[in-house]
């Protein structure tokens, strides 16, 4: 989503602004042209060489440091700009940009852009609950300023609260859904009516999501699992989270960082999970089964560390519980998606996992190639009802196939809803 576009970063003076190293790398690798733009307090923080290094671009900080005499810097940065991304913004230029001042580098060019506006705000628990502070993110709200909400949790000044900066995925997720959304020349707003202004379609709605590899073990140090990163799973509890839903997300071995704004529940082995699962089935709506469970375990688990004793060494192994086949056993209104990794015959396969587990929706996807799939942030899916091929998706991030994934599920759901009436 990200390859040819200009993003103008702002960053801000907060101790969130050590996070912006990692969201500008992000950026950058997912393929878009960054300039970042520092307010004073911002360099106080991280320095502009480092900012320089991961952009590849200059760094901007002064409004009458003109490099290039040939443009003025702050209107040739808010020109060329898809996307205006302030993160961290503090309460002071949430403040500026509702009151329209420009009295630096980033408030100057802000008001000189066109482009659209996304804002990150951090600050502690106490300055963002406050009114004026509210009373500005919503001024910004009505003008098409799309605001990420920060997540809870411990803040640096030692409070405990809503503030933090929402996190670099998080956030790149975000922008990627914009230009999945939206298009240059287009006003933010009308990608914010979509995401946050409307009705969100599954608000009040509980989805299910299971995500990453279960490990099953042999000993206490070794185990039988898999190479799955979770981050499929994590796109997709993203993905339901943003349209409303209340999301459990019941996560095995993960190599990425959950999303915020779900409940997760952690466990290990296949049992674990098949339990979380089934608890919480008979109240949910939506069940998404996106983790890569193993399919066997072992008859018997050492209660300490096997030595080696031979050349050989025998495993017997027994089947593990079938969580999507008893899910398909017990479901009723549910709507359920299951996910087939195949490695050939992906549709054949796909298919008939489909039937034999009485999936509303698979979706497939060759885990034999090298760009999709397995630990990469990107995939090439096709998605099957019992008709066949619903949708075949070309290479795109997991979190635009997610979202596709999600509004499939709304579809159905629609449908049951008609047909009940």
């Amino acid at each position: 989503m990200l390859h040819g576009k200009t993003i103008v970063l702002g960053i801000t003076g907060g101790i969130a602004a050590y996070k912006a190293a990692a969201l500008c790398s992000k950026l950058t690798q997912a393929g878009a042209t960054v300039h970042v733009i520092m307010t004073k307090g911002a360099t106080q923080f991280i320095s502009e060489l480092t900012l320089q290094t991961l952009s590849r671009q200059p760094v901007y900080t002064d409004t009458f440091d003109e490099r290039d005499p040939s443009v003025v810097s702050h209107i040739h940065l808010a020109d060329s700009a898809d996307l205006f991304l302030i993160a961290p913004a503090t309460a002071n230029i949430i403040a500026k940009m509702a009151y329209g001042l420009a009295d630096d580098m980033l408030s100057t060019s802000l008001l000189a852009t066109t482009a659209p506006i996304m804002v990150a705000p951090a600050m502690n628990v106490h300055m963002y609950a406050h009114p004026a502070v509210q009373q500005n993110m919503n001024t910004l709200r009505e003008r098409g300023v799309f605001m990420v909400e920060p997540g809870e949790g411990l803040l640096a000044c030692g409070y405990v609260g809503k503030g933090r900066l929402a996190e670099p995925e998080y956030i790149v997720e975000q922008v990627e859904r914009f230009f999945a959304d939206g298009s240059r020349g287009d006003r933010l707003s009308n990608v914010v009516g979509a995401l946050q202004e409307q009705q969100k379609p599954l608000t009040g709605r509980a989805v299910i999501v299971t995500a990453g590899g279960t490990v099953e073990r042999i000993d206490p140090v070794r185990y039988i699992t898999n190479d799955s990163s979770g981050k499929m799973g994590f796109a997709v509890a993203a993905a339901a989270r943003d349209m409303g839903a209340t999301v459990t997300l019941i996560a095995g071995q993960t190599q990425v960082e959950p999303p915020e704004g779900v409940h997760l529940v952690r466990v290990e082995s296949t049992q674990d999970m098949y339990d979380a699962v089934l608890e919480l089935f008979p109240t949910a709506d939506v069940v998404v089964k996106a983790a890569a469970v193993a399919d066997y375990k072992p008859v018997i688990r050492a209660e300490q560390k096997m030595k080696k004793t031979a050349d050989r060494l025998m495993l017997e192994l027994e089947r593990n519980p079938d969580i999507l086949a008893t899910l398909g056993k017990q479901k009723q209104q549910q709507v359920l998606i299951g996910f087939a990794a195949e490695t050939n015959d992906v549709e054949r396969y796909a298919m008939d996992k489909l039937r034999r587990k009485n999936c509303d929706l698979i979706v497939a996807n060759d885990v034999s190639r090298d760009d999709a799939g397995f630990r990469t942030d990107n995939n090439e899916v096709q998605i099957y009802d019992r008709n066949g091929l619903v949708e075949s998706i070309a290479l795109t991030s997991k979190s635009a196939i997610a979202h596709r994934i999600m509004e499939l599920a709304i579809e159905r759901i629609v449908q049951e809803v008609q047909a009940v009436e």
